[in-house]
């Protein structure tokens, strides 16, 4: 017996020694879950329900190899965490590949320790916090890095070159920072999302990275390509640059001359106060005067103006007002109204009109309309004559040579559009889960009272700047029935991002190209992002191709807006209008669902919201 106890005493000390001596290789999930804890104490993580002596496995946010060894991942964007990071928490977990802790409240400096000892990371973002201090150097020291993310916090000093050891990178975001100096000479050969806009940088832009868009470096001082080329004014001698004084100074002298002259010959012309004179931009000879947008000071004007004195049909000005109300307004009140300018869309420019008596409406003053006279009072009777809860409705509308106008229902709440992406920081209204289906089965019920009109029947504009809410957020869509009547932009990348892919021509829309737009929206209150937002266009992608590519990645979770994220046991009704929409967006037309099947599924979910 004396015998057994010693040789297991032996044999369990030289267990000892040898794991001391050699390490082993197998990753401690008991370490990784005292890291994790140590983590959560020290960034206020209450809103973490992380059960102490349960597998770290089954906690939100935390996935683990497929053998449940160890952390590969801790995604953790939008759980209001604050405080510093500490030392000795993350960077013990050796395996870990992703490490998400976007859009919180962490401060402090980047931990020293934080790249040191995981050498296993794949993926870091940090963007959306209050970092402060520069970039830890113990970063450049893991090459296996291929997307780092620090946008959005206060990070400072110079850019290092050794950013050049990262050499798998291929996403590089610093952009919205306080980092100065000059742009390091970045050789990475796979490196193809790149921003470092908004920042203290100066000096000349790397020719190797010339080739990225404008957008990635401005809001700093730099120059050459892809910004304006540099100049070196040390070179000007002090006559030049005094002669280039006086004659700055003696142009602007004439310019204001001139303009005092037009304007007296103006007043003696028209017998007419410049006080009183609303300010009308000057056209060609014989064409009247345009809807004003600005005065004089750059201001908005504050009265509308309609082109020319001769109109079609009787002769007589009147608005043609739709419903027995008739109104309650015509066309002086209208032209007497104070007006502000709203914005500028695919079809024209549109007004806030607050007439004497009370009421507010939008003036939309339509452009180079394409169509007579007769086409367009039949379109505009078909519009008013459309009524439906989700549809804006157009109140009239006041046709002449000159000008075309639309009067609709003022909706003060603004647009999806405006909601989603407008206001940024404390006054910016969020908008949780029930709210987005809400919104989305009001415009697949307006759009699919649409198409309920006729196989012919389509909008051809459905974007989120025309989806206008009520008080209680129900959504109403505006600018239908007018895509074939005017010459659309073709300059707006606003409008194309919408638009699906077969549509080559504006006046040529579909139902099933209606589509696709509602699918772009959907995917736009899902993911939060504007389907021109940078992160997405810099390598020329569409919001439906971007979410696709972040599938294929498996990094659906960074799809999602940040904002939705905070709401618990609604992941699966996420995924199923992730899944609608992506079907809705398919490039096929053919493959597109119907927007009575498009409703249908979305009605299920909001039912299932409630």
């Amino acid at each position: 017996m004396a015998e057994f106890s010693f040789f297991f005493f032996f044999t369990a000390a030289a267990a000892v020694l040898i794991i001391g001596l050699f390490p082993s290789a197998t990753p401690d999930i008991i370490s990784d879950e005292a890291a994790l804890l140590a983590f959560r104490s020290a960034v206020d993580g209450r809103t973490l329900t992380w059960a102490s002596g349960t597998s770290p496995c089954s906690w939100p946010g935390v996935k683990c190899s497929p053998e449940n060894s160890s952390v590969i991942e801790l995604r953790l964007p939008g759980k209001s965490l604050s405080g510093h990071i500490p030392p000795h928490t993350i960077s013990n977990i050796a395996t870990l590949r992703t490490l998400s802790l976007r859009s919180n409240a962490l401060s402090g400096p980047l931990p020293a320790d934080l790249f040191s000892s995981a050498a296993s990371f794949r993926n870091v973002y940090l963007q959306g916090n209050f970092f402060t201090g520069e970039v830890p150097d113990s970063l450049f020291s893991h090459t296996s890095i291929v997307r780092l993310n620090l946008a959005d916090n206060h990070l400072s000093g110079d850019l290092s070159p050794a950013f050049n050891n990262l050499t798998r990178l291929k996403m590089l975001y610093l952009d919205n920072n306080r980092f100065s100096g000059s742009l390091p000479n970045l050789k990475i050969p796979k490196l193809d999302k790149f921003n470092v806009s908004y920042n203290n940088l100066s000096g000349k832009i790397p020719l190797r990275l010339s080739g990225k868009p404008k957008s990635s470096f401005i809001g700093n001082h730099l120059c050459g390509n892809p910004l304006d080329s540099c100049r070196d004014d040390k070179r000007l001698s002090k006559g030049v640059i005094i002669a280039i004084i006086v004659a700055s100074t003696l142009g602007f002298l004439f310019i204001v001359l001139l303009g005092l002259c037009r304007r007296r010959r103006r007043v003696s012309r028209n017998g007419v106060s410049p006080i009183n004179e609303p300010n009308r931009p000057n056209k060609e000879k014989g064409s009247g005067h345009e809807l004003a947008e600005t005065s004089s000071s750059g201001f908005p004007s504050n009265r509308l103006v309609v082109a020319g004195d001769s109109v079609s049909g009787s002769g007589k000005k009147e608005l043609v007002f739709f419903g027995e109300t008739r109104g309650g307004f015509d066309l002086e009140d209208l032209l007497g109204a104070s007006a502000e300018v709203l914005g500028k869309g695919t079809y024209g420019m549109s007004y806030k009109a607050s007439l004497d008596m009370g009421i507010v409406v939008v003036v939309k003053r339509l452009r180079e309309v394409c169509v007579g006279e007769e086409e367009f009072r039949a379109r505009m009777e078909l519009v008013g004559r459309m009524d439906h809860a989700n549809l804006a409705p157009l109140k009239g509308y006041y046709l002449s040579r000159d000008e075309k106008l639309l009067v609709y229902e003022y909706f003060p709440m603004g647009s999806l559009s405006a909601l989603l992406h407008g206001v940024e920081g404390p006054k910016r209204t969020p908008l949780n889960w029930e709210t987005r289906v809400k919104i989305a089965r009001g415009l697949a019920r307006a759009i699919l009272h649409l198409h309920s009109q006729g196989s012919s029947v389509s909008h051809g504009n459905i974007k989120s700047s025309n989806i206008l809410l009520t008080k209680s957020y129900e959504a109403c869509v505006s600018d239908f029935g007018i895509s074939q009547l005017v010459l659309a932009s073709t300059t707006s990348p606003h409008a194309f991002s919408y638009r699906a892919p077969e549509v080559l021509d504006p006046y040529k829309i579909s139902q099933t190209a209606d589509v696709y737009s509602v699918g772009v929206v959907l995917l736009e209150l899902l993911t939060g992002k504007a389907p021109t937002h940078p992160l997405i266009n810099e390598d020329g992608l569409t919001l439906p191709q971007w979410v696709r590519a972040m599938a294929r990645d498996e990094w659906i979770v960074e799809v999602f807006d940040v904002e939705l994220l905070r709401y618990q046991n609604v992941e699966e009704d996420m995924i199923q209008i992730m899944q609608l929409a992506m079907d809705c967006a398919v490039e096929d037309p053919d493959k597109r669902p119907t927007m009575i099947e498009v409703t249908k599924k979305i009605e299920e979910v909001f039912s299932w919201s409630l």
